[in-house]
């Protein structure tokens, strides 16, 4: 990447550059190929955040399915995390775990869990798991919430080979005029469901999937407590990633982590085949990136500070400028054999877009998809009808008391006072984009666009043909649209 014109002696954010158009080539935004740079070689190169309020086995399947990866927050017990990797790596890779339920279900207890799933529709089956009918809310209209499912759910359904080419699964729900196809094996049981989108997102996107074909999934472990027993654990469990990251990446508990990690990860990768990046951070500087990559990370988490839930800089004054900080960064790793995670700050496609002309090898996205059907929170709705999810940052008091649960009421009295993040925050459902897989789409078809601009086919390309400028604020303004009118 270079700069337009002379690159300023100030730090820089996604808001202040823009991209030049290069002479191109390149007639089709699907002749790109966004496979990530980072060394794990995702179709796709998004990371959904190890935030507790974000990041779950919901999440984390249906964005494997597209090309990411989810990592699972350090909060979640060894034993779950465990029976998450499971669940995720058993779920289809090209038809989408519905909300399965029983016959004799109440409606009330359905219209629970429908949202759940962007698809809003639940499998009603028997008890040898074959598919009898299906239930949407649209099923509930005027029905006593006390009904059992059997007496209200639609039982004309289409059903397919769990091996129909997604294309042909498309034609048949074309004809016969349903929202969903129900996936089957040979022996009538329930593998999955898919939508006509869905279809023609199997045509778009590739899965993320390990050496078995399984979806991959990735997991946080932190640096506190036994950082060690908790790799072991998890590696054996098949984790896909190992991210090991805290508010100041660059200090010597991580440094000193991560040197009694990597051998387990690498006596894990010499009996089974498998080696298991580790990712580390976050720090902003060339030197902590280098610093990582030496004590053992593979990958290094960029940001301090950029993110929607994060306090850090308003309260400390720490942190940097987040596109400075991803070219500093990037350049470093690159040189050391390593890549970089740009971690935070991302609120538009535009933001993914230059993080990765910047040299990121992927993408980490976190506030910006709590407000989705997928994210781990419940759906509430305010007084005005609209829909939301609380989120809150990982270091907010929130996240510090689940933590902190198995200290004394001293200990957590004494960390209570050092907490940075917004502990509540209210993430709205986009009515146009409720589920991950939609703004997937809308980032995705922002980063194509932006290789297309740079004459890139390759993310390695964009990273080397980008040209970006320096902008005003009000020439930041006049790229955004007005959904109304200037009146």
């Amino acid at each position: 990447m270079r700069f337009l014109n002379q690159q300023p002696a100030y730090d820089l954010t996604y808001n202040d550059v823009f991209m030049a158009p290069n002479r191109s080539s390149v007639q089709s935004r699907h002749d790109v190929d966004l496979t990530s740079r980072d060394g794990i070689d995702l179709p796709l190169p998004l990371v959904v955040a190890n935030m507790t309020a974000i990041s779950g086995r919901r999440m984390a399947e249906t964005v494997a399915r597209r090309g990411g990866i989810a990592v699972l927050p350090q909060d979640i017990p060894v034993d779950y995390a465990a029976k998450a990797i499971n669940r995720v790596k058993s779920s289809p890779t090209a038809f989408e775990t519905p909300v399965v339920l029983g016959p004799t279900m109440t409606v009330g207890e359905a219209l629970a869990l429908v949202p759940k799933r962007a698809h809003g529709t639940a499998v009603i089956i028997d008890d040898g798991n074959h598919p009898i009918g299906l239930f949407s809310p649209s099923d509930a209209a005027g029905v006593d919430r006390f009904v059992q499912l059997h007496d209200v759910m639609t039982t004309d359904l289409t059903v397919v080979d769990a091996d129909t080419a997604p294309q042909k699964v498309f034609e048949a729900l074309a004809s016969s005029r349903h929202r969903l196809a129900i996936g089957v094996d040979a022996d009538g049981t329930l593998v999955g469901v898919m939508s006509q989108r869905g279809a023609v997102r199997c045509g778009i996107y590739a899965p993320a999937l390990d050496e078995d074909g399984r979806l991959r999934i990735g997991v946080a472990i932190g640096i506190s407590g036994d950082a060690q027993g908790r790799a072991r654990a998890l590696l054996d469990a098949h984790a896909d990633v190992l991210v090991m990251d805290t508010a100041h990446g660059h200090q010597e508990r991580m440094l000193d982590a991560l040197s009694r990690v990597r051998p387990i990860r690498d006596a894990h990768a010499e009996a089974t085949g498998v080696r298991v990046p580790i990712v580390a951070g976050n720090v902003v500087t060339a030197q902590g990136t280098l610093d990582l990559i030496d004590a053992g990370a593979d990958v290094v988490k960029v940001g301090v500070g950029p993110g929607a839930m994060c306090t850090t800089r308003m309260q400390t004054g720490v942190g940097r400028p987040q596109f400075s900080a991803v070219l500093e960064c990037a350049d470093a790793a690159a040189g050391a054999g390593g890549a970089i995670w740009a971690d935070g700050g991302v609120r538009h496609p535009r933001d993914a877009a230059l993080a990765l002309a910047g040299g990121a090898g992927s993408v980490m996205i976190g506030s910006w998809f709590a407000g989705t059907n997928e994210s781990t929170g419940e759906v509430l709705t305010d007084a005005d009808g609209r829909q939301y999810k609380e989120s809150f940052g990982m270091a907010s008091a929130r996240a510090v008391r689940s933590r902190t649960r198995d200290q004394s009421a001293y200990e957590r009295a004494r960390a209570a006072l050092f907490e940075e993040g917004i502990s509540s925050s209210r993430m709205y459902l986009d009515p146009a984009r409720p589920g991950v897989e939609d703004l997937l789409d809308w980032i995705t078809s922002g980063v194509r666009s932006a290789c297309t601009y740079a004459g890139a086919r390759s993310l390695a390309e964009f990273h080397e043909k980008a040209v970006v400028g320096v902008q005003s604020p009000s020439g930041y303004e006049e790229g955004r649209p007005i959904p109304v009118s200037w009146a």
